[in-house]
């Protein structure tokens, strides 16, 4: 990983852009420096407050992505961001246009279905977000749907609609796992990052900082590979989830259409009726066709 510095704190929040790669990378390098948590925290605040409008939504997903995968290593992001998170989800809220702020409202159902804050701090940002306006607190499946650019459902107990299970199998079709280039990158790593008897061989300064820079580089493709690889993941769980919702209403679907079937006993020997009668009408026209031709 490249050394840690304001200016090159600044120089990559700059870079930053709304792709999900972009915003994992940055993240695992933010939060592979994470004893600078308050430093970065800091700046962060301060460039987001700098950054154009169409571009500020994209520092809160940064902010949602370092502080859900740095607690597995440690607390301080999520420490260190709360005293700024509500008045940043303030400032751009009131930059943003309804769009952007249903983007943030799902942030926001993310970090209550996860208990990423306190009570206390998650009622600040509804009220920073809504107002006194009372939300009604969506499930984590739904909020993922949505994230997915799937069709919105007019309750929860709606099925997925046959596109939105379809688009979310197409997009698996380029997941990391898949990724045949990323594969032959990792498949062909210098055998010096991977053998640590082969530290004997450094022999000068120059050497080592050349297996120095090789380490680093083995490591953030390595470290955006397994972002990719736990992205693929959730989206794979909710695959299961969306084609488990899709299966069971369409057996309640079923069961419904039996139900009704069943509530009139009568139909079914009707139709039967109707079909036979029917079969005996087509044999009498088509006996009378024949004879008309003959006839001719």
């Amino acid at each position: 990983m490249s050394a840690f510095s304001e200016a090159a704190l600044e120089r990559k929040l700059s870079e930053l852009s709304n792709s999900q790669q972009s915003v994992q990378t940055l993240s695992l390098w933010l939060i592979h420096h994470r004893k600078h948590s308050a430093l970065i925290v800091s700046v962060w605040e301060r460039e987001l407050r700098k950054a154009k409008p169409n571009r500020k939504l994209t520092f809160l997903y940064l902010a949602n992505d370092v502080i859900q995968n740095s607690k597995r290593k440690g607390p301080e992001f999520t420490k260190d961001f709360a005293p700024v998170i509500v008045e940043a989800f303030k400032h751009v809220s009131s930059e943003s246009d309804e769009s952007c702020k249903k983007h943030l409202g799902r942030v926001l159902s993310i970090w209550e279905e996860r208990s990423v804050y306190e009570n206390d701090v998650l009622e600040q940002l509804r009220q920073a977000l809504y107002g006194d306006r009372k939300v009604r607190k969506r499930t984590y499946e739904q909020i993922k749907v949505d994230e997915s650019n799937c069709s919105p459902r007019s309750s929860p107990t709606d099925p997925p609609q046959t596109t939105d299970l379809i688009r979310a199998l197409q997009e698996l079709e380029n997941a990391a796992s898949g990724d045949a280039a990323v594969h032959q990158r990792i498949a062909s790593l210098p055998i010096e990052v991977q053998d640590v008897s082969l530290l004997d061989r450094i022999t000068d300064k120059e050497s080592g900082e050349q297996l120095s820079k090789m380490v680093d580089d083995a490591c953030m493709l390595l470290a955006d590979y397994n972002g990719r690889l736990a992205a693929e993941i959730d989206d794979r769980k909710q695959l299961t989830r969306m084609l488990s919702d899709f299966l069971r209403c369409q057996k309640e679907f079923l069961a419904e259409k039996e139900h009704k079937l069943e509530s009139f006993p009568g139909c079914s020997k009707t139709c039967s009726c109707t079909r036979k009668h029917l079969k005996l009408l087509c044999r009498e026209l088509q006996y009378i066709f024949m004879k008309l031709r003959f006839a001719y």
